[in-house]
């Protein structure tokens, strides 16, 4: 926390940095190629852009950030990274508000983890998202996948800054270069309201950002969404927001209480790392990586439980918190036993949380919960993935004895969560089209 001194300072403003782009490039491509025109950004979307009026273009950004120890900047160094933005090519689309994604490095390259499994959510609301690449694993690895591209980009000053320790203030000057629209980072969209975004390790980044680094800059983010991670617990005027899978909610016996500016969900029957990214991300990693990696679980991996359900209505709950101080609504905290353990049903599901249609309806068995079968670096991503065990076709017959039946269920519980504020209307339709084309029932 900042020292009573540097309380009394006023905060450092954030600097704009310059900008350099847009730089050439679309895929098809070729990484190793010696002109930048021939290469293309690191994990390019897939997704159909140009149907939703959608553009996809990255830029490279510069300046001098520095480097905190209690609260105060220790010394100055130099960066250049990148950023990647996801936009709408017309103002008229957009809704006026950035997701800026802290890009997450645990799977040791730059993973858009948010966007991937709610690109289509952020698309039709008129989001602007904004990749930040951060730190130094996933700078350096973009340096190796494409030297020509990426050779010139550094947030270690030549190595002599360890620990990610001018991630902070990029991330910061890239919300100022997107506030500001500097040098066309977001074509002729205005943007009035900027939200921090990160999940898992990012989250855990972001939330020593906000509790070491806010006191002493000027904000430049409107409000805070923590995914599946760790969060503060919002003692400054900026809303944070925390959603949580069944898995990070078992690693954490005592979750706090909602307060003014801090509400917290907990998902049940949802992953870490689920089933959606790993489906929304397989394209890019084929193109980029060569492939899927391939994991050795004790059970079935991948929960499908539709975390970013959950995930889609706080982005729109923290839009509006910011803009119009309306607050998120509650939600039921998972039920833990008096171990800290979380509590479940005799079919194995965990008790409380928010509860989609897919656990309240089910025709699997999804939990938040799994391991690896086997040794090795890899395998130890099991822990995130969750299970899906899929019912049998005679359990399915008995649980839902007409497809009346189940699509009315599935229903009236998506319904209840589009209510209560937990999913969108979108989803829920998108849920009710999968039950009437899943032929279960009857």
């Amino acid at each position: 926390m900042a020292s009573p001194a540097a309380a009394e300072e006023a905060p450092s403003p954030v600097p704009v940095p310059q900008v350099e782009g847009p730089v050439p490039g679309t895929p098809p491509g070729d990484p190793e190629s010696d002109d930048i025109e021939k290469t293309y950004p690191f994990f390019a979307s897939t997704e159909k852009l140009a149907a939703y009026g959608y553009v996809e273009e990255e830029f490279f950004i510069s300046g001098t950030a520095g480097v905190y120890e209690g609260g105060e900047t220790v010394s100055e160094h130099p960066y250049a990274t990148r950023i990647v933005v996801r936009r709408p090519k017309r103002d008229v689309r957009s809704n006026g508000t950035a997701l800026l994604e802290w890009q997450n490095v645990s799977a040791g390259y730059d993973l858009d983890a948010l966007w991937a499994p709610s690109a289509e959510h952020i698309m039709r609301s008129g989001y602007t998202w904004v990749g930040v690449s951060a730190q130094d694993v996933g700078v350096s690895r973009l340096a190796e996948w494409s030297r020509t591209r990426y050779g010139g980009l550094d947030v270690t000053d030549g190595g002599t800054v360890g620990n990610d320790e001018l991630s902070y203030d990029v991330f910061s000057q890239a919300a100022q270069a997107v506030r500001t629209g500097e040098a066309g980072v977001v074509g002729r969209v205005e943007i009035d309201n900027v939200l921090a975004i990160g999940a898992s390790q990012s989250a855990g980044r972001m939330t020593v950002y906000y509790n070491e680094v806010l006191p002493s800059i000027e904000p430049v983010f409107d409000g805070y969404g923590f995914m599946v991670g760790t969060a503060p617990q919002g003692d400054r005027p900026e809303p944070v927001f925390q959603v949580n899978s069944e898995t990070d909610a078992a690693w954490n016996p005592s979750p706090p209480d909602d307060t003014g500016a801090f509400r917290l969900w907990e998902v049940a029957g949802a992953a870490h790392s689920g089933w959606a990214g790993r489906h929304a991300r397989e394209g890019v990693e084929k193109r980029d990586l060569g492939g899927q990696t391939e994991f050795d679980c004790t059970e079935p991996p991948f929960s499908r439980v539709p975390l970013q359900h959950a995930l889609n209505a706080s982005y729109d709950h923290l839009d509006a918190w910011t803009r119009k101080g309306t607050p998120p609504p509650t939600a039921e905290r998972m039920t833990r036993t008096e171990q800290g353990r979380l509590a479940r049903d005799e079919d194995g599901f965990a008790l409380g949380g928010i509860r989609l249609s897919q656990v309240e309806v089910p025709t699997a068995l999804n939990t938040g919960a799994n391991a690896p079968a086997a040794d090795g670096e890899t395998n130890r991503f099991c822990v995130l993935f969750g299970t899906h065990a899929p019912y049998s076709e005679e359990k399915l017959a008995e649980l839902y004895p007409t497809r009346g039946e189940y699509i009315r269920s599935v229903t009236k519980v998506d319904n209840r969560n589009v209510r209560d504020g937990y999913i969108t209307r979108r989803d829920a339709a998108a849920n009710r089209h999968d039950a009437v084309w899943s032929g279960i029932g009857g």
